[in-house]
């Protein structure tokens, strides 16, 4: 049974959160309507391809719903390829994008579509997703299409004052990029905020609060044709969900969840991160040599962003593609109600 050692105000519920599967579908993509009392702000397709060398692309695009607060994401693109050693913005690429605030979007069958607007400066762009498959097509940067992975999850966040509803789906994705072949995995995910919020901007109860320590999306299919992903997040107080998924249809959730991790010396970036669910699995994390991503830190988000992959501890398989995106903050601390400093 959980304890408490301090006694919430009425309508505080300490951060306890809400996890399950969702079915995805393009109509619940497309739809408007809130949940919860909170009003749906912007979907967030964002993930990592990488080529035959092993290069990777990380790509983030806003899809600011009517009515919403934008945050100061609009388009970015980076790549491992600028300088060799981390993932970096590649500010001539994304410039030549259209830097769309608020797309088209229409429903076609159960096809969801966001695209840029007609006769908008740079060039155009189209993203579809449905419960089958997404396709994303930057004019003259990549064209990358491919199947659900799984299934949809979603997580539920009270508070007294604000809340968050944020639902995602991850998708196998694979085609060119720069003209070069690619694949691995992107996540599109929708988030349902209080009047006026915006994720890591206003608002928002986890990242206004400092409240987290490990929040990861990740997916990794292996070269035998098995693959896990999921979703979780540990921090303060009794913040915590996981919700993991496998090829047998296994979907499995907790908010029994903890985690540690140790930023290197004098950075931001992860050096190691483990996270055990229910006190007997254990997960650990594998940063990307190059998977720092280093021009984030200073601007927006706040935190940093990074990538690797996530398996569970003594899993020999082979990966084939992955993705690990996901964030820490070693100003919010290094495990739950262990509060971390700024360097």
């Amino acid at each position: 049974m959980k304890t408490y050692d301090t006694i919430p105000e009425r309508g505080d519920f300490g951060y306890q959160t809400l996890v399950a599967p969702q079915n995805v579908t393009g109509a619940a993509m497309h739809n408007l309507r809130g949940y919860f009392g909170l009003h749906i702000t912007k979907g967030m397709p964002f993930g990592v391809v990488r080529d035959d060398e092993g290069h990777m692309y990380a790509v983030v695009r806003a899809l600011n719903e009517p009515g919403s607060t934008p945050n100061p994401t609009r388009f970015i693109y980076q790549s491992s390829r600028i300088d060799g050693e981390n993932i970096r913005m590649d500010k001539p690429r994304m410039a030549a994008q259209a830097m769309t605030t608020f797309p088209d979007r229409a429903l076609e069958g159960d096809t969801a579509i966001w695209s840029s607007l007609e006769g908008e400066a740079g060039n155009p762009w189209q993203i579809t997703a449905s419960g089958e498959r997404m396709t994303w097509k930057e004019e003259g940067l990549f064209d990358l299409s491919g199947p659900l992975i799984g299934k949809g999850m979603q997580w539920y966040l009270p508070g007294r004052d604000w809340g968050t509803f944020y639902v995602s789906q991850l998708y196998d994705l694979s085609g060119t990029c720069e003209g070069r072949p690619v694949k691995g995995v992107i996540a599109l995910d929708q988030a349902y905020m209080a009047e006026g919020g915006a994720i890591h901007f206003k608002k928002d109860l986890v990242v206004n609060h400092q409240m987290h320590v490990i929040w990861w999306t990740f997916a990794t299919i292996y070269k035998d044709g098995t693959w896990d992903s999921g979703s979780f997040m540990v921090g303060h107080d009794k913040l915590g969900y996981a919700i993991f998924q496998n090829e047998k249809g296994e979907v499995r959730t907790t908010t029994d969840i903890e985690g540690s991790v140790v930023h290197k010396p004098g950075s931001y970036f992860v050096d190691t991160a483990r996270i055990v669910l229910e006190g007997q699995e254990t997960w650990e994390y594998l940063p990307d040599p190059r998977g720092e991503m280093r021009d984030f830190v200073g601007g927006f988000p706040i935190t940093a962003q990074q990538e690797g992959r996530w398996r569970r501890v003594g899993d020999t398989r082979e990966p084939d593609r992955w993705m690990a995106w996901g964030e820490s903050d070693r100003r919010n601390g290094t495990a739950r109600n262990v509060r971390g400093a700024d360097l």
